[in-house]
């Protein structure tokens, strides 16, 4: 999962939020350090990882992509899932998703101060540019994945991913659509983040 569903899947608050997001900002950070709060974030960030990427589903999802793309296709995939929840979000809940998506921002402008400083500009990007509403145009995804291939720092095949994703597209979204819903039930289960 990638930014947009780690938020959806934290709790109402500046550090849960920030925590969620924190799984991809660790460089330099000591994990110790942390709030409790964020720190319970980071490992809420971390359960969602480790339950998508060993889902069966996902795991037989990669074999999907070309072998020249495969090694990428985790990343493509998490991209690709926040595109479906937002596409797919009035399955899910009941609130629409034009304002999920400004509460979210709300949230990280809210946790700047608890973000390290690299952080702090990618979200700061994140809502200047509203990434999130961009995500539901198909497009959008495509051109977010070739930057990603951009900072990639060896020679790779990655930019172009999102011709493969088009052609399986149904199939993608369908494990999207089964996933997210076992992953919600997972992280309510696991309570990582509740107060104990």
């Amino acid at each position: 999962m990638n930014y947009f569903a780690h938020l959806t899947l934290a709790q109402p608050t500046a550090a849960s939020k920030v925590g969620n997001l924190m799984g991809d900002f660790m460089r330099g950070v000591r994990e110790q350090d942390l709030p409790p709060a964020v720190r319970n974030g980071l490992h809420n960030h971390r359960l969602v990882d480790r339950f998508t990427d060993t889902h069966s589903l996902v795991v037989d999802s990669r074999r999907l992509f070309s072998p020249a793309r495969r090694r990428f296709a985790g990343v493509a995939m998490d991209v690709l899932f926040d595109h479906f929840l937002i596409r797919h979000w009035e399955r899910f809940y009941e609130q629409p998703v034009p304002q999920a998506i400004r509460d979210e921002y709300d949230w990280l402008r809210t946790g700047q101060p608890l973000m390290p400083a690299r952080m702090q500009v990618v979200t700061g990007r994140m809502v200047d540019y509203d990434w999130f509403s961009h995500y539901a145009d198909l497009k959008n995804v495509g051109e977010a994945l070739d930057r990603i291939a951009g900072r990639v720092r060896f020679a790779n095949q990655f930019r172009g991913m999102i011709e493969e994703i088009d052609h399986h597209y149904a199939e993608l979204e369908a494990v999207f659509l089964t996933l997210y819903p076992a992953l919600r039930a997972e992280v309510e289960k696991q309570g990582v983040e509740w107060v104990r």
